[in-house]
């Protein structure tokens, strides 16, 4: 095919993305009440628990208008994920070899549970979060949080922890071609327990240390879990190069 050709097939695959997106924005913008009252109930319970008053506001007249039309792109982005990583892939795809082909396939079907856990785990420690963030309020005060603010907030909490959980998938992806083998994964297992406290430590809000363990257990697992899997299938490349060796 030629650049030309390459281009338009581009625009064709961005254009059915982008319709998926729009009507997974369009479903967001109704479904943004239930996800406001879904993620403001943990303040509310806090608030209730520690005998004090915490609300959401608005600083500006277009402040409900605008945290309405982000929280739906979202939404929208997260719903269509499957169509616009699909045709990503559909695009990427006849310049691989039939090998890598299976390995991305591999690293997609991994990738969307772990992702999927990833949201679950911040999701059932959100309340957490925000229990010991209002427990520093002192009692009988009043708690008064920008809407906008607290809203994102909560929703790159949930992707930077889906994210997180689909480094290991990666790190598989990269032995699968050949990149780096077992061994790289676990001579650098000290790096990588730097950098999960790390990312711990910047995906949970709350100087709890036990906040940051909620995560970086699973993170850690997870990495020696894809340093075992690797070591896996270094042997059996290095078997199968004996083999070829006998024959």
């Amino acid at each position: 095919m030629s650049l030309g050709g390459h281009l338009k097939e581009l625009r064709n695959r961005l254009f059915v993305s982008a319709i998926f997106i729009a009507g997974g924005t369009v479903a967001g913008w109704y479904l943004f009440d239930v996800v406001y009252a879904l993620l403001k109930a943990p303040i509310d319970e806090a608030a209730t628990r520690h005998g004090m008053t915490a609300s959401l506001n608005f600083s500006n007249v277009t402040g409900a208008l605008d945290l309405h039309l982000q929280v739906s792109i979202f939404l929208g982005l997260m719903m269509s994920s499957p169509v616009w990583l699909f045709n990503l892939w559909a695009f990427i795809t006849p310049a691989l070899e039939k090998k890598q082909k299976r390995y991305t396939i591999g690293f997609v079907l991994s990738s969307v549970p772990l992702f999927a856990a990833g949201v679950w785990l911040a999701w059932v420690s959100f309340p957490t979060f925000i229990n010991a963030l209002l427990s520093l309020s002192p009692v009988g005060s009043t708690n008064i949080m920008n809407a906008a603010d607290y809203m994102l907030f909560a929703l790159r909490l949930l992707l930077v922890f889906g994210i997180a959980f689909v480094s290991p998938a990666v790190l598989v992806l990269l032995n699968l071609a050949g990149l780096i083998t077992a061994k790289n994964i676990f001579n650098s297992w000290r790096l990588a327990v730097v950098l999960i406290a790390f990312i711990a430590a910047v995906a949970t809000p709350t100087a709890d240390p036990m906040s940051m363990f909620v995560l970086m257990v699973p993170l850690a697992i997870l990495y020696f879990a894809s340093g075992a899997v690797a070591l896996l299938v270094d042997r059996r490349k290095a078997k199968r190069q004996e083999d070829l060796l006998v024959e």
